[in-house]
């Protein structure tokens, strides 16, 4: 067989190294970038870190003695990958500066046409695009008329000099809270705009010993402690299980750890406020920092949580009408989720469109197939767990699931199998049926939510989630 891999983010490195070990050689792997990494190549912004431990945020087959500290920060992360692929020796499947735009299902196989008008053609193709690789612009009247520099932070020009500038930011996921924090320790002037304020988790980081890591050098087994420690798994399995019903006790003492740390850090009465959610904790994603409240108490950081208004050439006005002047605009504005494999072309049998399979929402069985798109494989596709678990396990759990529908196909000489409608079906219904009383549901706006207000995520346990992907049911599939 065949193999066309779309993408060299985590997920198609992962595709590409378990297809070579399983002794296929028809593999080519298609980047639109001119260097693997995919959100770890893209996002350069100052304070880009994983909210995952370092070691838990490994490939299980790949592990790394190396990682500096407890969280390891996106230069580092990018160096694992880059040094992955090298160690693995798939760097010569990769077919960089390669833009996929169409894929279509003619004669029980794939063709696949990139950007420069090239065509290929695979008989099992793995879509491994990621979730967030679309910045969203905000919708901000004068934008374009900003005299200084703006930028999205997943474009972020580390030629910018930023001493002696004033930086704002605008919105407060991860991302703007990464990077307030960061830029607002070292001392810039930073006006950070939210409309909403984050409940944040505090998730202390520290750098790694010579003798610790000595002792990852020396015996996996204490990689696996930190990988496996008790209370990050008991933090894992509390947010897990706590999401599945908004009142459930874990997130009771999830908010209320949440909390205490405003409480207990902030002293500032009135900026306390400020920071201070009306939602659920969880609700949106929740945010991990242990210095994002030192910096928003430094004098050099101001906190406007009136949204903005307007732009103007001098900066921005704010939704109370006071201007801000600026040199920098940081736009932490998040991503289009509902794009996926999109804008590409992609039609299976019978003509079917992606486009039209997901107009009122993008969903995926067990985040990984669709009917009637046989032989498209999704890691990390919609629906999959993209809450506060680590993306590499779920991505090597679904690809266990990817290994045995390509064993079926090789041992049965099928041309093709997808998922039947009846079976997606029933499965999508009871996954909008379970998010009903879901933390991600419990009212508030997120980048979760799709058009019609379903979380796109997964509203199960996650031992569900490891249970269901254990073994296809084969007789929940089409085979051509």
């Amino acid at each position: 067989m065949r193999f066309a891999i779309v993408g060299s983010g985590m997920s198609g490195i992962l595709a590409a190294i378990k297809l070579k070990e399983a002794g296929h050689t028809e593999i080519t792997v298609y980047e639109k970038a001119e260097r693997i990494g995919g959100t770890w190549r893209d996002n350069r912004y100052p304070g880009l870190a994983c909210d995952v431990p370092a070691h838990a945020y490994t490939y299980q087959f790949a592990p790394n003695p190396e990682w500096s500290a407890y969280l390891a920060d996106g230069a580092e992360i990018q160096a694992y990958f880059e040094k992955t692929v090298d160690d693995f020796g798939i760097r010569p499947l990769i077919r960089f500066n390669t833009e996929i735009v169409a894929m279509d299902w003619i004669d029980d196989r794939w063709r696949i046409e990139a950007a420069n008008g090239e065509v290929d053609h695979a008989n099992v193709a793995i879509i491994a695009t990621g979730v967030l690789h679309h910045p969203r612009m905000p919708d901000i009247p004068g934008l374009d008329s900003f005299a200084g520099v703006a930028m999205h932070t997943a474009r972020w020009d580390t030629d910018v000099d930023l001493a002696g500038k004033r930086i704002g930011v605008i919105g407060n996921g991860s991302t703007g809270v990464q990077l307030v924090a960061h830029l607002g320790l070292e001392g810039h002037r930073i006006v950070h705009f939210q409309r909403t304020p984050q409940w944040i988790m505090p998730f202390p980081n520290r750098a790694y010993t010579e003798e610790e890591k000595a002792a990852f050098r020396a015996s996996v087994a204490a990689i696996d402690a930190v990988r496996y420690a008790p209370e990050f798994l008991h933090n894992v399995d509390r947010f897990a299980n706590g999401i599945t019903d908004k009142d459930s006790p874990q997130i009771e003492e999830i908010e209320s750890l949440c909390r205490n740390y405003l409480e207990s850090t902030v002293s500032d009465l009135e900026l306390r406020e400020k920071l201070r959610p009306t939602y659920k904790a969880a609700c949106k994603r929740l945010i991990y920092s242990s210095t994002y409240y030192d910096a928003v108490q430094r004098p050099n950081v101001t906190t406007v949580v009136a949204g903005v208004e307007r732009i103007v050439p001098e900066g921005v006005i704010d939704g109370g009408g006071v201007l801000h002047e600026l040199d920098i605009l940081a736009l932490a504005t998040g991503f289009q989720a509902d794009r996926f494999v999109r804008p590409m072309s992609v039609k299976g049998l019978d003509g079917a469109d992606i486009e039209i399979a997901w107009a009122e929402r993008c969903a995926a069985y067990l985040g990984i197939t669709i009917p009637k798109f046989p032989n498209l494989f999704f890691l990390n596709g919609p629906t999959s767990p993209v809450g506060n678990f680590s993306l590499i396990d779920i991505a090597e759990r679904q690809w266990a699931y990817v290994e045995q529908l390509i064993a079926r196909l090789s041992a049965t000489n099928a041309k093709g199998l997808f998922i039947a409608e009846d079976a997606f079906a029933t499965h999508e219904k009871n996954r909008v049926e379970a998010h009903r009383n879901t933390i991600w549901a419990s009212g508030c706006t997120s980048w979760y939510l799709d058009k019609t207000g379903v979380p796109i995520t997964w509203p199960w346990t996650y031992d569900r989630f490891r249970q269901m992907t254990a073994k296809p049911d084969f007789a929940n599939f089409v085979v051509l």
